[in-house]
């Protein structure tokens, strides 16, 4: 089906049928492995074997503020781990770990494959965009799915996902499954569900893989923008960063290096002595950017202020997600280009005491005509109460663990 579908023999009215068919009945395991599989022969494999040192990837569902790639891939391979991570761009308001690169002046995000090997082989990190014969087959189905419905698919959801990471040839994968307002699954027994799958998924295909469910509820860090992201970045490679941020980032960390068999491995210690920053630098200038060059910064800046005494307890990830691509952080259709210094910089987080006409949040762009529309999306963010009250939200970012054995 899938290969008749990709030569055209299948008509889109079929497959289209199919795709409902999935979204309402479902699959069992047998049935997505096979479907996976034949994405994943729909073109190209690669292979990473030649490389000196073991293969270890990380791919996210998707949030605010996830700018987890980018001080993780240097510091995992400060330990002779080859980390080949093929990212994307945003698409509504999830942020792009492509756009949020491509502010660096000069970085480039298309690579070939022999520019990538020769990258993994000398600094042990690459972040870059996939080529277009990594499952060609998934790039028609999901533009299908996209004008059908049938998006929320678990069966494909997960088939879309594994099918490129394991034809990306990676002999281990981290998932982070985000689950909460600004994730794709709010609901936790859905990510759950899409966790499991994912990682039967890969066990089948003989790629070691696990998943750790993690909240997006709140946005992560204090940035949801491009360059901000990038700047944040920096900052936990340089042994500082959010709590939250530099949290998530060693703890994927651990479970990429005991995945490439490396258990005993302190990531926490790589990124406090430099090591992790000596290899950002050094990606980045493999593919043109210069590291240590000043960030796109955004010519107007409009403050959001508190609106009463007392302590943040909500902070909305969507709604801070919406703001940012209304401000020219993300885009609504592919084509669509990004402003670079555009975002949310927000000045507190849930479980701060905040006073009344402080500033909550800056937000940032170069075209002053959107803060209107990203006010609007900010208008029901924020919940504040009364001093002495908790955060709703869930202590910790990582809120569960699941291996193949689960």
């Amino acid at each position: 089906m899938i290969d008749a579908y990709v030569r055209g023999v299948v008509a889109e009215e079929q497959m289209s049928a199919l795709a409902m068919a999935i979204l309402l009945r479902g699959m069992d395991r047998a049935e997505i492995s096979r479907w996976t599989a034949a994405m994943i022969a729909s073109g190209e494999r690669m292979d990473f074997s030649s490389l000196r040192h073991p293969t270890v990837d990380k791919h996210s569902t998707g949030g605010v503020g996830d700018k987890i790639t980018l001080p993780l891939a240097p510091l995992v391979a400060v330990f002779d781990v080859a980390v080949p991570q093929l990212s994307g761009r945003g698409l509504g308001h999830t942020g792009g770990t492509l756009d949020k690169l491509e502010a660096i002046p000069g970085w480039q995000a298309a690579m070939t494959n022999e520019a990538m090997m020769a990258q993994l082989d000398d600094v042990g990190a690459v972040i870059c965009q996939a080529g277009s014969g990594l499952a060609p087959a998934d790039r028609r189905l999901y533009a299908l799915r996209d004008v059908t419905g049938t998006v929320e698919a678990i069966p494909l959801i997960a088939s879309s996902i594994m099918s490129k990471k394991i034809a990306e040839g990676t002999a281990a994968l981290v998932l982070d499954v985000k689950v909460g307002s600004g994730a794709f699954m709010k609901d936790a027994a859905q990510a759950r569900e899409l966790a499991r799958t994912m990682v039967a998924l890969g066990h089948d295909a003989g790629v070691d893989t696990r998943a750790l469910l993690t909240d997006m509820s709140t946005p992560l860090g204090l940035t949801a923008g491009n360059a901000i992201e990038v700047a944040e970045s920096v900052e936990v490679l340089a042994g500082g960063g959010p709590a939250d941020v530099v949290d998530l980032t060693i703890a994927l960390a651990r479970e990429m290096l005991d995945a490439a068999g490396r258990p005993d491995a302190d990531p926490a210690a790589a990124l406090a002595d430099g090591r992790a920053m000596d290899v950002w630098k050094r990606m980045i200038r493999a593919q043109g950017g210069d590291p240590d060059a000043a960030m796109p910064v955004a010519k107007e800046s409009e403050q959001v202020l508190a609106p009463a005494d007392g302590v943040l307890v909500g902070l909305d990830a969507l709604a801070v997600g919406v703001a940012a691509w209304r401000l020219g952080a993300g885009r609504a259709r592919r084509e669509d280009v990004v402003q670079a210094g555009a975002g949310v910089v927000m000045h507190a987080k849930p479980g701060a005491v905040v006073r009344a006409g402080e500033p909550l949040m800056t937000l940032l762009t170069d075209t002053p005509e959107r803060f209107v529309r990203a006010r609007e999306a900010l208008a029901d963010a924020v919940v504040i109460a009364p001093e002495g009250s908790r955060p709703a939200s869930a202590d910790g970012v990582v809120l569960e663990r699941i291996t193949a054995h689960d």
